[in-house]
């Protein structure tokens, strides 16, 4: 493990504030952090496919993307969801119904549809994990609001490409990263069943940060080490500033909080 987390504590420049995984492990939190990881998987194959939609393919390609999307999408938009006929479900939900064609006039565009679809893949897969512990618990899924951590990274992302795609890439590598660095911190404190789940998600979160910052290096054909030392700080001070907000990504707990399901 410490040999898989030793690019990630280089990459972010801080750790987790204990502050934070000691409101992360009281059992009162347990509800809300699992609510807001389910939501933080379905978030991060949306936004992959979002890219993948926008860069990598044409219509017709993107209309798969949307199909593959769908069952999900329809599940967290709907108000009598039922979290049992959800994963009950065929398991070819999460598969792609044909393959994708890459956009001629985008470089990067194979390079970017393999790397991405393997992550939304995964991403899915993850989702559907985490509802299945919420059913065993007797967890409800609950849309929530988004935390600050992501809108202030997205923030500092340029508003013109190919400078937007690199810095939503980076961006995304950050996020990635966080979040292994998290389930890996926070695993020991948790019950034996959240310890071997947020374990076994370290290695295809630690894939998912080198893919996002290999893709950004080369669409960008120049250092990037600028632009991920900008956002390095930003999400530093993200993470390490005050936040009243508890969430799986969030600051340092203001005195006690309790994670805002509503």
């Amino acid at each position: 493990m410490q040999q898989l987390l030793a690019p990630i504590n280089a990459f972010l420049t801080c750790s987790t504030p204990d502050s934070w995984i000691e409101e992360a492990k009281k059992p009162e939190n347990l509800t809300g952090l699992l609510i807001d990881h389910c939501n933080c998987e379905l978030k991060a194959a949306q936004t992959a496919m979002f890219m993948v939609r926008k860069y990598a393919v044409d219509e017709a390609s993107g209309q798969i993307l949307r199909d593959w999307a769908k069952p999900y999408e329809e599940f967290i938009y709907n108000q009598n969801r039922s979290i049992e006929d959800f994963l009950a479900k065929s398991g070819k939900k999460n598969e792609l119904a044909n393959e994708l064609i890459g956009r001629s006039d985008f470089a990067q565009s194979d390079d970017l549809i393999a790397k991405m679809v393997r992550l939304i893949k995964e991403e899915f897969h993850h989702f559907e994990q985490v509802l299945q512990i919420m059913q065993n618990r007797g967890i409800d899924y609950q849309n929530i609001r988004a935390g600050r951590y992501a809108k202030g990274m997205m923030k500092q992302v340029r508003t013109h490409e190919p400078a937007t795609l690199i810095d939503k890439l980076i961006v995304g590598a950050f996020i990635e990263a966080r979040s292994c660095e998290r389930f890996a911190k926070l695993a020991p404190f948790l019950d034996d069943e959240l310890n071997k789940f947020y374990v076994s998600l370290l290695r295809s979160e630690a894939r998912h940060y080198q893919d996002y910052l290999t893709l950004a290096q080369a669409i960008a054909k120049e250092d990037i080490s600028d632009r991920v030392a900008h956002f390095a700080a930003v999400e530093a001070e993200l993470i390490l500033a005050e936040d009243d907000d508890f969430k799986f990504h969030s600051g340092s707990p203001v005195a006690s909080v309790t994670a805002d399901i509503t």
